[in-house]
């Protein structure tokens, strides 16, 4: 809705979308849009702890069905070593989650790795971090799909395997389906998903432990000779090095941890103490989860298989011979938690797309990254991301044809740049600020162990697999860096010349003690000029129309959409902020506008949508006032390049079009720039 001047509210009328049958299909697909001045739209769409379990945690916890199956087929022939791995992962675990609580303590507007690296660090090493996020994300998204059709098809004949790159694509599509709908939608639909998986694992881990009790001491003591029998023979630091290479190449474990401080905007109030609970919620489940089942392949003796996962291996051999009453149900116990894996493989792709794309808005919000990406859609999603990271995710399945083996390479290694640089960052932190923080020195340590382990790992997995793909993720994380460094050098230099002009503008002479203006006459030509923030621009256009009809248009409506975007959807205070500044802006135009003697009044309206918003304003102002006509100001640029539309959005000639279709005359104003020849 949009604001009189008084404070009045006047209802919405229908928008003339001028959507077709596509348009009506992404309706019903998608949802109805949502209102973001409803002062109960944060309540509705934020997840307490336990859903943020599921929608964020479920990347943690799935990588149980990759993580130690990597690390296991690294230490065959020395398969005792899977003890001291269990014990290492669930610390690893445990002290990679206690280190972000800090994060989110301090941090606890979200953003994660980028935010605390930009802030601490600086921001070359912020957008170091937030591209190799970004990239880890999309990563998220092909690994986690790849991973679970992999576990459905563990359980059909090898001959069916020919349909998994479709599948991935299939499954990939329905995500983002459901992603579109909204955060708090796709997670309750895939929530039985995520309880089903944890039941069945719980039994597959607590039997394969327990069946195995009585046999304990002879397992320990198998283990411990067996280490003996290969540190005299293969040396102390040979038998190490197998033990942390195949650490580092259970890499894929950690991988979700960081989520949690990524999406804190989507947490419900009191957004601290609730990250805290679900970080608790998923340090204990990926421990247990992963610790338990590399003990499980140890006791069960399970082995690689053609066609089949580990845990597929183990599951068979768990509870595959399992009879109830004459029924053989462990058959079916096992394609039930194969199923229910695979499933919660593709809940966790909710993290890629949960916090891809916010990661990609925050970068938007600092220029690193195009403008369009901090939007939300009328579902009050970030669109624009999501599609981005769906491509990027369809490309690298169809280029790997769903390799896990290839992806977790690429994936791991991202994943512990960003934690490397959100441990320096925190450790400095507590440095520079310790005389603030009692208890600073134990922190440092916390950062400084883990920093060391992460950086194991990356050192370790980079070197082993660098030519089977690990430079791939350099080359892709190189590249995206370099596209941010050039799109913020773009905007910089926008930025510039319009301080130039509001320099030169703000100089312009005007009579401050000019008799009051008259209120602006509905039957005379009136020019409804669409501005946003108060500034040169502005300005600009409101001279140019004086000078391109001197005299005519003595009659001024100024028109503002706020555009609530991920920036500004973190809270209701967040979108007052917004309309007390959209308000302010607009009473400085009208204020000008008295001062140089013309008949001036403003409306406003909040949306997400800025085309669809100020096209709708428009239809309502030009209701008021019936010869109106809508100026709009345009940046053009000394070289057009290509790829300005996608950075600049186009949005005044998109106006312009859904405007004069409707049949309400529209001019744009050209404001000239020379940032392309810098």
């Amino acid at each position: 809705m949009y604001e009189l001047p008084g404070g009045t509210p006047e209802p919405d009328a229908p928008v003339s979308s001028g959507r077709g049958g596509l348009g009506r299909l992404g309706r019903l697909l998608v949802g109805k849009p949502k209102d973001p001045t409803d002062p109960n739209v944060f309540h509705k769409l934020s997840l307490v702890a336990f859903l943020a379990w599921v929608g964020l945690g479920a990347d943690g916890l799935s990588s149980s069905a990759y993580g130690p199956d990597e690390a296991f087929r690294a230490i065959l022939g020395h398969e005792y070593l899977a003890l001291a791995l269990a014990a290492l992962t669930t610390f690893t675990v445990v002290l990679l989650s206690y280190s972000y609580t800090f994060v989110v303590e301090h941090f606890p507007s979200g953003g994660g790795g980028y935010v605390v690296a930009s802030k601490l660090l600086g921001p070359i090493p912020g957008v170091v971090s937030g591209s190799a996020l970004v990239v880890d994300y999309v990563l998220t998204i092909t690994i986690s799909i790849a991973s679970g059709v992999d576990a459905i098809l563990s359980f059909v004949p090898i001959g069916w395997h020919h349909i998994k790159v479709p599948l991935d694509l299939a499954i990939l599509l329905l995500l983002v389906v459901l992603n579109l709908r909204g955060i708090k939608e796709s997670v309750k639909v895939l929530l039985p998903i995520f309880l089903v998986f944890v039941a069945m694992h719980a039994l597959l881990i607590g039997y394969g432990i327990t069946a195995h009790l009585g046999v304990w001491p002879q397992v320990v003591h198998a283990a411990r000779a067996a280490a003996t029998h290969d540190v005299s023979v293969l040396g102390f630091w040979a038998v190490f090095l197998i033990f942390m290479r195949s650490y580092s190449l259970g890499a894929g474990t950690y991988t979700g941890i960081e989520a949690v401080s990524n999406g804190l905007q989507i947490l419900k109030e009191p957004r601290v103490a609730t990250a805290k609970r679900t970080m608790l919620y998923m340090a204990a489940s990926l421990a247990l989860t992963a610790g338990g089942i590399l003990v499980c392949y140890l006791l069960w003796h399970a082995a690689p298989a053609e066609g089949q996962t580990m845990n597929a291996v183990l599951l068979d051999r768990v509870m595959g011979s399992w009879v109830l009453g004459g029924w053989r149900i462990g058959a079916w116990l096992v394609v039930v938690t194969l199923v229910s894996e695979g499933a919660l493989l593709f809940v966790a792709a909710q993290t890629g797309f949960i916090d891809g794309p916010r990661v990609l808005s925050n970068m938007a919000m600092d220029s690193w990254m195009p403008h369009a990406f901090a939007n939300l859609s009328e579902r009050l999603v970030t669109k624009n991301g999501i599609v981005l990271m769906a491509g990027a995710a369809a490309g690298l399945l169809i280029y790997s044809q769903g390799r896990v083996s290839f992806l977790v390479v690429l994936y791991a290694i991202n994943v512990f740049i960003t934690f490397s640089l959100t441990q320096v960052s925190m450790a400095r932190m507590w440095i520079a600020d310790r005389r603030l923080h009692r208890g600073w020195a134990g922190k440092v340590v916390l950062h400084a162990v883990t920093l060391v382990l992460c950086i194991a790992i990356l050192v370790i997995t980079t070197f082993e697999k660098f030519t089977e793909g690990a430079w791939l993720t350099f080359a892709i994380t190189s590249a995206l860096i370099a596209v941010c460094l050039l799109v913020r050098r773009h905007y910089q230099g926008i930025q510039r010349e319009i301080v130039e002009i509001d320099a030169i503008l703000s100089e312009i002479p005007t009579d401050p003690g000019a008799a009051p203006a008259p209120p602006v006459d509905p039957a005379a030509p009136v020019a409804i000029l669409m501005v946003s923030g108060y500034g040169g621009l502005g300005v600009h256009a409101l001279l140019s129309i004086q000078r391109l009809f001197p005299g005519y248009y003595r009659n001024i409506v100024f028109l503002s959409v706020g555009v609530v975007d991920s920036g500004h959807f973190k809270g209701r205070d967040e979108v007052d902020s917004l309309i007390a500044s959209t308000e302010a802006g607009l009473r400085r135009y009208v204020d000008f506008a008295h001062r140089l003697g013309l008949a001036a009044d403003s409306r406003y309206r909040i949306g997400t949508d800025v085309v669809l918003d100020a096209e709708q304003l428009c239809q309502d102002v030009r209701r008021e006032f019936p010869k109106g006509v809508v100026f709009l100001g345009k940046l053009v640029f000394a070289q057009e390049r290509f790829y300005y539309r996608l950075l600049h959005n186009d949005t005044a000639f998109a106006i312009q079009r859904r405007l004069q279709f409707s049949g309400l005359p529209t001019i744009v104003l050209p404001i000239r720039m020379g940032v392309a020849r810098a």
